[in-house]
């Protein structure tokens, strides 16, 4: 079971954005900015493209919905989409807020933020869906 089959289960705390009967969104932990969220697949798939058209299909449309209420919540330019699936072997999309391309460069050093401002984040994009 993956860590982020954990999170889905409630084994382990996230920020939850939203989810559906297929879809889960929460806020990436070690963030590249502000309102970095997650988007996975609630079925375990370790490749995004491994997942059957309709369920890809299902996933994008959940991140096309968080997408537009990040950038409702956080000021940007608009929320870049990237998919690495390296380092979880677990399909997920990553949804990042940008002010310019530079904010999705996964070397950039993350941010470290309290619990109330992950709090207040999640709270603010969940407001905006």
């Amino acid at each position: 079971m993956t860590i982020f089959s954990k999170i889905i289960k409630g084994d382990i705390p996230c920020y939850k954005i939203a989810e559906t009967e297929n879809c889960f969104a929460f806020l990436d932990i070690n963030p590249m900015v502000r309102g970095h969220v997650l988007v996975i697949p609630k079925r375990e798939v370790d490749y995004l493209f491994d997942l059957p058209d309709s369920e890809l299909a299902d996933l994008q449309l959940f991140a096309k919905r968080i997408a537009i209420a990040q950038k409702k919540a956080i000021p940007c330019q608009r929320v870049g989409q990237a998919v690495l699936g390296m380092e979880v072997p677990h399909a997920h999309i990553h949804l990042i807020p940008m002010q310019s391309e530079k904010d999705m460069l996964f070397s950039n050093p993350k941010l470290k933020l309290t619990e109330q401002e992950f709090l207040e984040i999640a709270e603010s994009v969940r407001k905006n869906l």
